[in-house]
């Protein structure tokens, strides 16, 4: 739908002041559909260097699609924030793509200000390109896009993947590409063979979610709520004797376990209480499984979690802890 697309366009032009058109946009039926499009067109000598603690799925993304990937070290020695230099150095003549969250899924750590502006930048050389996915921007107060410091998207290999996770309509997702005309054009192709289009009722719906006034109560209310939620859960894991490493976006807690236990013990106990939590050896994006370093670390969602069932979400994790 033309009217969909320029109203993702006038969103990021409204909210952080990007040079869009309705061009530079296309629609897929939820973000990951988009990051799977955007690898599966890339020419492959290029290599996609990504954190080594990152979302689940880009694991399992790099390896079916046999793409050439380089791990960037993401760990409590650098407080799981790769630096730019790290992301961007030149490797033996090769180009290279930057895949990453932001915030980041598990950690909540969030690249803005200068961190992004100079990783949007490197994706104007021809030597790089940048693939952020920012299906967690309203859950950092204030929100956060890289699409602020694109300047001419058309001269970039930057590529904004977004959806409406944010929006608060569950089960309605929309997802989408921001990325230079030449890109979209690519991607609008495959569409009409590979994808079969995302239905119009979805469209029509994903329309009304970005209507103005629903869009500005969101970015509102939102990152406030959630930021509530992250201190909240936050100060009650210190309580318990978990090490946060929490940064300030997402709807996860990212902590460390007492000394001996690993997630795989916690959850065996959480499970008889039917709770459980994701191990942090799942978010290694090296899979070195029960020899992995985040071993010891879970990924906490509070998201789904109603504010009113904090006390007793809280003591069945005490009492795992505890057990």
């Amino acid at each position: 739908m033309p009217a969909l697309r320029e109203a993702i366009a006038s969103y990021y032009r409204k909210h952080y002041g990007a040079r869009l058109t309705a061009d530079n946009v296309m629609v897929f039926a939820g973000g990951r559909p988009a990051l799977l499009a955007v690898l599966h067109f890339l020419e492959p000598a290029i290599e996609v260097r990504v954190a080594a603690t990152e979302y689940t799925p880009y694991y399992d993304m790099l390896e079916r699609l046999g793409r050439r990937y380089a791990l960037v070290p993401s760990g409590v020695e650098n407080g799981f924030t790769p630096s730019v230099g790290e992301y961007t150095k030149e490797g033996g003549g090769r180009r290279a793509l930057v895949m990453m969250s932001n915030p980041c899924n598990p950690t909540g750590v969030t690249r803005e200000g200068d961190d992004l502006r100079r990783l949007v930048q490197s994706a104007g050389s021809d030597r790089h390109g940048l693939l952020v996915d920012e299906a967690y921007e309203l859950f950092h107060e204030a929100p956060v896009s890289a699409l602020r410091y694109a300047g001419d998207i058309d001269e970039s290999n930057l590529f904004v993947v977004a959806a409406t996770k944010g929006l608060q309509a569950p089960g309605m997702r929309i997802g989408w590409i921001v990325a230079a005309r030449r890109h979209i054009e690519i991607l609008g192709n495959f569409s009409s063979f590979g994808m079969g289009g995302v239905s119009h009722p979805s469209q029509s719906f994903a329309l009304e979610l970005l209507g103005e006034e629903r869009v500005a109560l969101a970015r509102e209310a939102v990152p406030a709520f959630y930021r509530r939620q992250r201190e909240r859960h936050g100060a009650a894991f210190e309580t318990l004797g978990l090490e946060v490493h929490t940064g300030d976006g997402g709807f996860y807690h990212w902590c460390r376990l007492p000394s001996g236990l690993t997630a795989e013990m916690l959850n065996r106990r959480l499970f008889k209480k039917g709770a459980a939590i994701l191990g942090g050896n799942d978010c290694d994006m090296a899979r070195r499984g029960a020899a992995s370093p985040l071993a010891s670390f879970i990924r906490f969602s509070f998201g789904p979690l109603a504010p009113e069932s904090f006390e007793s979400d809280i003591e069945i994790l005490r009492g795992a802890l505890e057990n």
